[in-house]
């Protein structure tokens, strides 16, 4: 190795080195993989690494931030040495440090703002000063900011078809985010996300706001939630926690409205976050409606499954007790018996910790941006205790329950809010052996009956137009102009 350099106009990491060229250059992280571009004779070597990639058949985007290894040929046996160290570099879309063979990616956030003091600064600045009057725009925030989807991108959509002269914040942990088409995306953390965040008249969220967010006068938050609840949540938690309880109901009292899939939701929702006395919108959940209106031709092209090949979708919940995804299946062997592609859906609180899952017909989907596209391209779903169970019944299609866990889930981690075994509209199993045979057997006869009586009581509003009806309260309201 002779150099090692950052480049800025096209951010990239690019290597030299003397002798023949190795057969491959690449950094891999957990959730993305770059190949380098090799140039060279024989006497020197170039290879030339961009930093942003492009997933899913979507836009080339800046890496996610996170730490990747630099991965070249043989280069113990050719004689290869670490770079020499490159400090922490601003690169517009990213910054980036190396330091021997790990590359560190982060989000673009001015060094000055990235601190205590310079966040203190900027909430100073914008959040108990802020600006007077609101500008005509909403701030969206899906899951943390680690991506666009879920209900805030349906009424993204709706909303940007029927009142197109609106602007559209989203708030992004890192621009490896892809945005809605028109959308401008702010990073959290930086000057143009504190501005944003409180200078708009609407927010739309589906989980806790952060960074002390103090809603101004005259502000609505619209809480859409992100999921029908069967695991006991907030209040309603194993334990009593006074400053559990206290952050709860701190944060219910930052939103205006709240959003529920169905009456079962409301009232469950309401109770559990002390939001008994503010409106509560009962009319489905958008990001369900293109379960009923959509084609999945697109996704499963952008996730090489060719037409006709039977898809089998696992999408657990996360555990309190453990980071990454729960592993009671062997995607690989599961495809196999099955003669099926797997998709392998962890948690968003999964999404950072963890690695991608790999293996012959198995695609690990955790960084897919919209989980309503892969419940649509799903021929049958594999959960435990998911809200997801609450949204792929929208098409009718077979779930399996696998729960190995059931007990301590139940007994000691979190505690349901109604019987799962009584209830569930599909097969509850223990192994990966019991799956097996249950997707072989096909008794969705069997099961008839409750998943009608299931559909009556949790999707009833799921009809295809909830975001349609979201967004004429929003504008009916006058929390925007149109």
């Amino acid at each position: 190795m002779t150099d090692a350099r950052f480049t800025e106009a096209s951010p990239a990491l690019v290597l030299s080195g003397e002798g023949e060229r190795p057969d491959s250059v690449e950094i891999v992280g957990p959730r993305a993989r770059v190949t380098a571009r090799l140039t060279g004779r024989g006497k020197t070597w170039t290879a030339t690494l961009p930093l942003r990639a492009a997933r899913w058949g979507g836009p080339e985007l800046p890496l996610p931030a996170g730490s990747y290894e630099v991965r070249i040929t043989d280069a113990a046996g050719r004689g290869i040495r670490p770079p020499e160290s490159i400090p922490l570099t601003q690169l517009g879309t990213l910054r980036a440090s190396l330091e021997g063979w790990t590359l560190r990616v982060g989000p673009p956030i001015d060094p000055a703002y990235d601190s205590g003091e310079g966040q203190d600064a900027l909430e100073r600045r914008y959040a108990t000063r802020p600006a007077s009057g609101f500008e005509n725009a909403v701030f969206f925030e899906s899951f943390y900011g680690r991506n666009a989807s879920c209900n805030p991108l349906a009424i993204d959509r709706e909303l940007a078809r029927r009142a197109p002269r609106v602007t559209r914040y989203w708030s992004v942990v890192d621009l490896s985010v892809a945005v809605p088409e028109g959308a401008i995306p702010v990073v959290e953390g930086s000057p143009e996300w504190w501005r944003a965040r409180g200078a708009v008249r609407l927010l739309v969220v589906n989980d806790w706001l952060r960074r002390r967010f103090s809603r101004r006068k005259g502000q609505i938050v619209l809480q859409t939630w992100h999921g029908t609840p069967l695991k006991r949540l907030a209040l309603h938690r194993p334990g009593f926690d006074p400053r559990r309880t206290a952050a709860v109901v701190r944060e219910s009292l930052r939103w205006n409205i709240l959003l529920a899939q169905n009456p079962y939701a409301a009232r469950i929702l309401g109770k559990a976050y002390a939001f008994l006395t503010r409106p509560i919108w009962v009319e489905g959940y958008p990001r369900n409606d293109v379960l009923t209106t959509g084609d999945g031709a697109a996704t499963r092209a952008a996730l090489g499954i060719r037409p006709g090949e039977r898809v089998l979708l696992y999408a657990p919940t996360w555990r309190d007790d453990r980071d990454q995804i729960v592993d009671f299946i062997d995607p690989v062997s599961l495809a196999a018996a099955t003669d099926a592609v797997v998709l392998v859906r962890g948690h968003s609180r999964t999404l950072l910790p963890g690695r991608d899952a790999e293996g012959p017909r198995v695609i690990d989907v955790t960084g897919f941006p919209d989980t309503s596209q892969l419940l649509l391209v799903a021929d049958a779903l594999i959960t435990d205790y998911s809200s997801v169970m609450f949204d792929y019944s929208v098409t009718g299609k077979p779930m399996y329950f696998l729960v190995p866990d059931m007990e301590h889930y139940r007994g000691e981690l979190r505690g349901f809010y109604f019987d799962l075994a009584a209830h569930a509209p599909g097969p509850m199993v223990r192994t990966q052996d019991e799956l097996v045979a249950a997707l072989a057997a096909d008794d969705s006869a069997t099961y008839a009956g409750r998943y009608a009586r299931w559909r009556d009581k949790f999707n009833a509003r799921d009809d295809g137009r909830a975001a349609e009806r979201v967004v004429s309260r929003i504008l009916d309201q006058g929390f925007i102009e149109a």
